[in-house]
C-alpha cells in the first residue's frame, strides 16, 4: 500500500470509524501527509465526542514520590538510586506523604499519583498501609497510581499472586492504575532499555488481570529510545488486543524520552513531528480507547497545543509536583492559567476533569477564569528529597 490513492482510502476509512490493521497503521504513520493524518484523527475525535467536541480537558494532581530506591535499574531512568547507594537513596515517611496530600486538597487537586522505585523491602503491606492512611485522611482524593511493574514487584516480595496483590491494594484505597512501566512493550526495545523489568506480555497480563478485577488503568508509550516505527505500532497493537478483551484502558498517553542524567545518553529522541504523528495514529488505530492524551512536559507547550488538532482530547495533568521525568531533563513548566489559555487559543473550551473524565469545571467564559492562582512555583527534586516543606508550588503538565 504505497500509492497516494491507497493511503487516502485507508485514511478515509479510519476517519469514518473503520478499523485499520497494524500493517495499514504502519504505512500511515510512516508515509501519510502530516496534515492529512491529523485531519483524519481530528475527525474521529469530533465524532467520538459529538456534542462536546469543543471541549479539551486537564486534571490537577500531585505526583508523590515515596522512594527513589529501586532494584530495576532501567537505563533510561535518571531518578532511581541503587539499594546500596545510601548517599543518594531516600524514602519519604508517611507524615510527609500525608502533608503533601493536604497541600493537594488545599490547592484544588483531585488526584494522587503515588510513584517511586521498586524498593527491595516494600511488599503489598507497605502499599496497603499508605493507601489506607491517605484514604482515611483525604477520602476525596483519587489514588490513580502505580502500574503493572509495581504489582509484579510487590507480589514477589510478599509471596502472593498478582491477583491477591491487586485485590488488597484496591480494597485499601487504590482507585485505578497508571500506565507506569509500559515503556516499550515489544521484546527487543524493552530488553534494551529495561532488561530487569517484566516482559511486555507480562505487563499486559497484569493489567488485564486488574481490569477483570474491576481496576481500570491508563496505558502509555515511551518514544525515542531506539525503537523502530514497526515496534511503535506493535506496542499499539498489543494494547488494542487487550482492550478488545477488557475495555479497561481509559486512555493512551505517549511521551518522549528525555536524555539527561541516565545510561542512554546519545540516543536519538523522537522528533516533535514523530510525536504528533503518534498522537494521530493512536486516535485512528486505538478505536477502542476513549481518550488520547497530549502532553507537553516532554515536548513543549506549542506541541501540546498542536496535539489537540491531531486527535488528542485531553492535555493531561497539571501537576503540583513531578520529579521522575524532570530529573531526566524535562524542563517545560506552566501554571493553571497558562493551560487554560493554551487550550482556549487552540480553539477549544478548557475544562477541569476528574480521573474518570467527568467535567468538574468548564471554563466557558474567560471573564470567570481564576484570577488568584496561588499555585505558582514547582517543587524541584532537590527541594523534596529531605521531605522539607516548600512555601510555593507550581502547576506543571505531566503524563
Amino acid at each position: 500500500m504505497t500509492e497516494k490513492a491507497d493511503l487516502q482510502s485507508v485514511l478515509d476509512r479510519a476517519a469514518g470509524g473503520g478499523r485499520i490493521t497494524p500493517e495499514e497503521a504502519l504505512v500511515l504513520y510512516r508515509d501519510a501527509p502530516l496534515h492529512a493524518l491529523g485531519a483524519a484523527a481530528d475527525a474521529v475525535r469530533r465524532r467520538k465526542y459529538a456534542g462536546i467536541e469543543h471541549i479539551a480537558t486537564y486534571i490537577i494532581e500531585r505526583n508523590i514520590n515515596y522512594t527513589n530506591v529501586c532494584v530495576t535499574a532501567c537505563k533510561f531512568c535518571a531518578f532511581y538510586a541503587a539499594p546500596k547507594d545510601t548517599a543518594k537513596g531516600w524514602t519519604r515517611d508517611l507524615d510527609d506523604i500525608l502533608r503533601r496530600c493536604a497541600e493537594t486538597v488545599e490547592l484544588g487537586g483531585t488526584q494522587i499519583m503515588f510513584q517511586g522505585g521498586h524498593h527491595p523491602d516494600y511488599g503489598v503491606e507497605y502499599y496497603e498501609k499508605h493507601f489506607k492512611a491517605i484514604k482515611d485522611a483525604y477520602p476525596q482524593l483519587v489514588i490513580h497510581s502505580l502500574g503493572a511493574s509495581e504489582v509484579e514487584h510487590m507480589a514477589r516480595i510478599s509471596g502472593v499472586s498478582v491477583e491477591e496483590a491487586i485485590t488488597r491494594i484496591h480494597e485499601a484505597g487504590l482507585d485505578s492504575f497508571a500506565g507506569a512501566g509500559a515503556e516499550l512493550l515489544p521484546e527487543r526495545p524493552r530488553k534494551a532499555i529495561a532488561p530487569l523489568k517484566e516482559s511486555g506480555e507480562r505487563w499486559l497480563e497484569i493489567m488485564e488481570a486488574a481490569h477483570k478485577l474491576g481496576v481500570e488503568s491508563t496505558s502509555t508509550m515511551l518514544m525515542g529510545t531506539g525503537e523502530t516505527n514497526a515496534e511503535r505500532i506493535e506496542h499499539l497493537r498489543m494494547i488494542r488486543d487487550v482492550q478488545d478483551r477488557t475495555g479497561g484502558f481509559r486512555a493512551f498517553i505517549p511521551y518522549t524520552y528525555q536524555p539527561e542524567n541516565n545510561h542512554l545518553k546519545g540516543r536519538t529522541q523522537a522528533t516533535l513531528f514523530e510525536y504528533l504523528r503518534m498522537i494521530a495514529i493512536a486516535r485512528l488505530f486505538l478505536d477502542n480507547v476513549q481518550h488520547i492524551q497530549g502532553s507537553w512536559l516532554t515536548t513543549g507547550k506549542e506541541v501540546g497545543q498542536l496535539s489537540l488538532h491531531y486527535g488528542a482530547d485531553d492535555l493531561g495533568s497539571i501537576m503540583l509536583e513531578e520529579n521522575v521525568v524532570s530529573s531526566a531533563g524535562a524542563k517545560h513548566r506552566s501554571n493553571r492559567l497558562e493551560i487554560i489559555d493554551l487550550i482556549r487559543k487552540a480553539g477549544r473550551v478548557p475544562a477541569q476533569r476528574a480521573t474518570t473524565y467527568e467535567h468538574l469545571l468548564v471554563h466557558d467564559d474567560p471573564a470567570n477564569d481564576p484570577v488568584d492562582d496561588r499555585v505558582v512555583s514547582h517543587i524541584s527534586s532537590t527541594a523534596i528529597e529531605g521531605g522539607t516543606a516548600h512555601p510555593e508550588l507550581k502547576l506543571l503538565t505531566s503524563n
